[in-house]
């Protein structure tokens, strides 16, 4: 036997694991330490902190003196320090001026047409609207109502003709017939009352326009005739000549058509007192005022083409008019002692 072949027997071939054990046993140089992986725990609208700086991970016990590094308890996580999750930022968000509103093109005209109606209604036509309301007797004004809407119970009747509302047209000839004599020239409305039960029903040639599907085209605001569309306004000049043209005198004289003029608009805001405070003291009147006519006056051709059974609007679907609390009750007065 050779001495080579013996040698071979007797002193095993070292692995590589072998070597790196002997290393570690014998004072190798210490590995660095690994810093432990911060993981940033994002909470719901406050930002996550950041890790101090110099934090380390605890390390294990060393064998013989050579500490071993700590090892993530998931592989898939990196060793060494982890950045942050980033701290939600506050967002700002600017938006551009779209243009004035849908379907009122001058709405800067028109705000400023509102704002000089409003200064000259409650310097003017508000008080003597309440003077009127208040000065005289429920009756008179009741019968002044009646006169008024008798005046325009032609109109009513040549829309209801152009519209082939037949039947409604006679009833209201019947109408103006029975409330122009027996209610003494319209002062009373007789015809409405049992058992006759003919109700009054407003119409005019922009209704007729809607009817038959005429839009109501851009929003306007004039100091005479207040809120109104393209539509309404035309079919307002043609319903106001209409009387002068088929009744003649006393209609034509120019005085005789300011009066009826100035007596309607006081009615009308006597009659509408309640929905124009409520526009005025809203955040936005303008936007109020527009939102309010144009429901309304959707409202009235719906009830021609038989969709509602009313025009009444509900005040609280508006969306520019502000809901404002009911007033507060009153404790009751402590009775005397």
């Amino acid at each position: 036997m050779s001495l080579a072949s013996g040698y071979d027997r007797k002193v095993p071939t070292l692995s590589i694991t072998s070597i790196i054990a002997i290393a570690l046993l014998s004072g190798a140089p210490q590995l660095p330490p690994v810093v432990e992986p911060v993981i940033a725990m994002e909470t719901a609208g406050a930002p996550t902190a950041a890790p101090e700086q110099g934090t380390q991970a605890t390390v294990p016990p060393s064998i013989d003196g050579a500490e071993v590094p700590s090892q993530p308890s998931d592989p898939q996580k990196p060793v060494g320090p982890v950045a942050p999750v980033a701290a939600e930022k506050d967002i700002i968000i600017v938006t551009a001026n779209q243009g004035p509103p849908k379907g009122d093109p001058i709405a800067v005209v028109n705000e400023v047409s509102f704002g000089a109606v409003q200064s000259v209604d409650k310097a003017i036509i508000a008080p003597v609207a309440y003077g009127y309301r208040d000065g005289l007797p429920a009756p008179i004004r009741d019968a002044m109502h009646n006169f008024l809407n008798n005046l325009d119970e032609p109109i009513v009747f040549v829309n209801f003709l152009l519209q082939f509302k037949i039947g409604k047209a006679v009833e209201t000839v019947g109408r103006f017939a029975i409330n122009s004599t027996i209610g003494i020239a319209g002062l009373f409305d007789v015809a409405k009352k049992h058992p006759i039960n003919l109700p009054r029903r407003p119409n005019g040639l922009a209704d007729t326009l809607g009817y038959y599907g005429v839009g109501p085209g851009p929003y306007l605001f004039l100091p005479i005739f207040g809120s109104t569309t393209v539509r309404d306004l035309l079919g307002r000049v043609v319903d106001l000549s209409l009387l002068p043209a088929t009744v003649g005198k006393p209609f034509t004289n120019p005085i005789v058509s300011a009066a009826k003029g100035t007596l309607s608009s006081i009615d009308d805001r006597v009659e509408n007192d309640v929905i124009l405070t409520r526009i005025q003291e809203s955040g936005n009147p303008y936007a109020a005022m527009r939102e309010y006519y144009l429901m309304k006056r959707q409202a009235e051709i719906d009830v021609l083409k038989g969709k509602r059974p009313d025009a009444n609007i509900d005040l609280n679907e508006l969306e520019f008019l502000d809901s404002l609390p009911a007033p507060a009750k009153q404790p009751p007065a402590a009775k005397p002692q």
